[in-house]
């Protein structure tokens, strides 16, 4: 006789059930897609959908297949040979070439730091009433502690529930009406001139969408999920599964995060733009300027949306940096290591965060900063494609694993476009 209790099904617990969810078993694509969306890049998105209507919706459907083919390539290096993008670059470039790519990224990403954390003082400034100086300097501290005190294999899964805010821009469409035929009609067919203004626009896009941070976060990530187990360029066996599994992971991520900016930019066309309200230079002012047209409501929800994404992206900007210049240096990284066991990796992220809260509190205005990290990330976006897509076609850094043609040459026209979006920036700053 069988005995009931043996053959009951055993009941799970709750932590069992949270680690079988969709969402703990993505990988750092959708991390990286979601960091693309921080505070920062939401201004911008507000932005041109407060100035230009629907006529700038077009950029997302071209952006995904480009943004989605440079981070699969640095998805790709990552796994295959067991190395951040900087360890790479380290062993077929000349030091000169790296160092200047390194010192870069770490200036852009700190005023990006800035950036990110001033609209988040913002905007919980709207929602908790707390001053937001204070609230900067919360989150700071928490955003540094959590990168500091909290293993990767844990951190990583809070990164991953905060993807969530991410539908926050979605529900703002549920609180106006949305004419879906002309959002359609406009987003193939947009109608605006050729002018100064509306190809700053398209520069400022492209620029946030497609950032050499998250080249390096997303390679050093795919090496955090190695664990203890060999690169795929020493365990081919494994490749087809885990390239697949990287493929799905990345245009995904990027998939999410696309439609998320196309959203943000249809929000604020359809209440900022149609109003005339037409400048926006902060998320956090956004947010804050659709409540007497969509409601509190509205407000609300895109203010959460900002905290949610700039937990994530803050991090996200500090370790990109941590990783690519330990890696330079050849010093120990890893979120999963302790602070005790990398102390430059760590040492990083805290002079990055640190250093972004002193612009807070300093004659700098934290958005001029951004307007400065973007140019250093419109000009060291160029060489640093042509770097990844260099190593990735390698045989010798690849092995068998080299990318695919069509995702190279979406990789080159990736940067034939950061080309003409670099020189539309700086030209007219010389």
């Amino acid at each position: 006789m069988t005995d009931e209790a043996t053959t009951r099904p055993r009941k799970l617990t709750f932590r069992q059930r949270l680690a079988l969810h969709p969402l703990a078993r993505v990988g750092p694509g959708l991390i990286t897609g979601v960091a693309d969306d921080d505070p920062s890049g939401i201004a911008t998105y507000s932005q041109a959908g407060a100035q230009f209507g629907l006529d700038m919706l077009w950029t997302m459907p071209v952006a995904y297949p480009l943004m989605s083919a440079v981070q699969s390539m640095c998805a790709r290096l990552g796994r295959v040979t067991g190395r951040g993008l900087a360890a790479n670059i380290k062993t077929q470039f000349p030091p000169l070439v790296l160092r200047g790519l390194v010192l870069l990224l770490l200036v852009a990403n700190t005023l990006n730091i800035a950036a990110d954390i001033a609209a988040m003082g913002e905007a919980s400034e709207l929602v908790t009433r707390i001053d937001r100086h204070v609230a900067t300097l919360l989150f700071a501290v928490i955003t540094l502690l959590l990168q500091v005190l909290v293993p990767y294999h844990r951190y990583v899964k809070v990164l991953k529930w905060l993807t969530l805010s991410l539908f926050a821009y979605a529900l703002v469409l549920l609180t106006i009406h949305v004419p879906w035929g002309e959002v359609l009609r406009r987003t193939a067919w947009p109608h605006f001139r050729i002018d100064a203004a509306s190809a700053t626009m398209v520069v400022a896009i492209f620029g946030t969408t497609i950032s050499p941070y998250l080249f390096f976060w997303q390679a050093s990530e795919e090496v955090e999920e190695l664990g203890g187990a060999k690169p795929l360029i020493r365990n081919g066996a494994a490749a087809r599964p885990e390239l697949s599994r990287i493929a799905w992971d990345t245009w995904s991520g990027m998939l999410y995060s696309n439609l998320t900016s196309y959203f943000i930019i249809l929000a604020t066309a359809l209440t900022l733009g149609a109003a005339g309200v037409t400048q926006i230079e902060t998320a956090a002012q956004a947010a804050r300027a659709l409540t007497p047209l969509a409601g509190h409501l509205a407000t609300l929800l895109f203010a959460t949306g900002i905290l949610g994404v700039g937990l994530i992206g803050v991090p996200v900007l500090a370790g990109s940096g941590a990783y690519a210049l330990a890696e330079v240096m050849g010093w120990k990284e890893g979120l999963e290591r302790k602070a005790t066991d990398a102390r430059g990796f760590y040492g990083v992220i805290a002079v990055s965060v640190l250093a972004a809260l002193a612009i807070q509190y300093s004659p700098v205005n934290p958005m001029r900063a951004l307007f400065w990290s973007a140019v250093i990330n419109g000009v060291v976006a160029v060489p640093l494609l042509v770097v990844v897509i260099l190593l990735v076609s390698n045989r010798k850094v690849m092995g068998d694993f080299t990318a695919r043609a069509p995702i190279r040459w979406l990789g080159w026209a990736t940067v034939a476009l950061m080309a003409a979006a670099a020189g539309a920036m700086v030209v007219p700053l010389l």
